[in-house]
């Protein structure tokens, strides 16, 4: 009994610490007040790997209340998938929209859903949304974190990008 304790507790201290640079929103609690300007360093054109494959993302400057986004996964020189969204400056605040598209442009969200992740808080180099971080390295640098999930099993996924 006193092995399982330990190794349930040991379980529970590797998923916090795996997941350390994404906070989950507190519905509890509304965003903080925030703009565009706060975030506007995230704009450029980006390219890393994961996956297993080569990922590129496209950010617009801010532009009426928002700043747009593409996203693809390219793996054996073929795209694996596509994202779009952006963040937006609602109600004084910011919040992260997405879609995903199959190579083929077909939505896998339904027709009027997208992905939406709340503002949770902004520092100096780091932007929080539910479960996605912007995370400044340089001005030729960034990191996105991301928590997946699949087939029951969560995990914090790491985008390093460079200009």
């Amino acid at each position: 009994m006193k092995q399982l304790l330990t190794l349930l507790a040991l379980v529970i201290y590797l998923t916090s610490f795996a997941q350390s640079n994404t906070i989950k929103f507190d519905e509890t609690i509304s965003s903080p007040k925030a703009n565009l300007s706060q975030v506007s360093w995230i704009q450029g054109h980006w390219k890393g790997e994961a996956f297993g494959g080569i990922t590129e993302e496209i950010w617009s400057p801010p532009l009426g209340d928002s700043m747009m986004f593409s996203f693809k996964l390219v793996s054996n020189g073929k795209v694996v998938f596509y994202e779009l969204g952006g963040i937006r400056e609602v109600d004084n605040t910011l919040i992260f929209q997405l879609k995903h598209f199959g190579n083929d442009f077909k939505g896998w969200e339904e027709k009027d859903e997208t992905v939406d992740a709340k503002l949770v808080k902004i520092e100096d180099n780091r932007v929080y949304f539910d479960q996605f971080t912007f995370e400044k390295i340089s001005d030729s640098e960034i990191n996105i974190y991301v928590v997946v999930e699949e087939n029951g099993n969560t995990e914090e996924v790491k985008f390093n990008y460079k200009k």
